[in-house]
C-alpha cells in the first residue's frame, strides 16, 4: 500500500509540472492540456510505471486518438480496461491515465481483472463524460510479439517514437459503440 500510495503521489505531483492538475487559482479542470513533448511523455510514464516501454506509449497513443475521436478534454473521459489472459500487464492503462488525466481515484478509471480470453491483449472502452459517445479499442494478441519487439535495444525515445510511426492498424482496432 505505500508503494502505491507513493507512485500516486509521484504521479500527481509530475501531472501538476505539466499541467494536466488545475492549479488551485482556479482554473478550470475542463482546460484544454498543452501538447506534450516525447520527452514530458516519458517522464511521466516513468513516474507512474517505474520505466517507459512499448505497452505505455501504446496506452498514451490510444488515449489520445479516443479524445481526438470523441472531441474530449482531459477528465472527460473513462476508461475500462479488460485484459486478456496473455497480457503481460497493465501497462497500457497507465499510458491511458496519463494521456486521458483518467484515474481510479476519480473512479474514471477501472482496470478489470484478468480475462480467460486470448482472443486479444487489451480491451478498452473509452467513453466521453459528456456525450456518453464510446469507443473500444483492441490490441489483438497478434500485436504483442512486435510491441515486445519495440523494446529491444530501444532507448524510451525510440520505444515512442516507433510505437507512435507504426500503422495503428497493426496495434490496435477501434469501433464505436452503439
Amino acid at each position: 500500500a505505500l508503494k502505491q500510495s507513493s507512485r500516486f503521489l509521484a504521479l500527481c505531483f509530475s501531472l501538476s509540472l505539466v499541467g494536466l492538475i488545475p492549479s488551485a487559482i482556479g482554473q478550470s479542470s475542463q482546460t484544454t492540456r498543452p501538447t506534450q513533448s516525447p520527452q514530458e511523455w516519458i517522464r511521466l510514464g516513468e513516474a507512474v510505471h517505474g520505466g517507459f516501454g512499448s505497452h505505455i506509449a501504446l496506452g498514451i497513443r490510444i488515449g489520445l486518438d479516443a479524445m481526438t475521436r470523441l472531441g474530449a478534454k482531459p477528465r472527460q473521459i473513462e476508461a475500462i480496461v479488460q485484459e486478456g489472459s496473455s497480457a503481460p500487464c497493465a501497462c497500457v492503462a497507465d499510458g491511458l491515465m496519463i494521456a486521458t488525466a483518467a484515474s481510479p481515484g476519480q473512479r474514471t478509471l477501472q482496470v478489470n481483472p484478468k480475462s480467460h480470453e486470448d482472443l486479444f491483449m487489451v480491451s478498452i472502452e473509452l467513453r466521453h463524460r459528456v456525450t456518453q459517445s464510446s469507443l473500444v479499442y483492441v490490441i489483438p494478441t497478434s500485436a504483442m510479439a512486435s510491441l515486445a519487439q519495440m523494446n529491444v535495444g530501444k532507448s524510451a525515445q525510440e520505444r515512442f517514437q516507433v510505437v507512435m510511426q507504426t500503422p495503428a492498424e497493426t496495434l490496435f482496432t477501434v469501433k464505436e459503440k452503439p
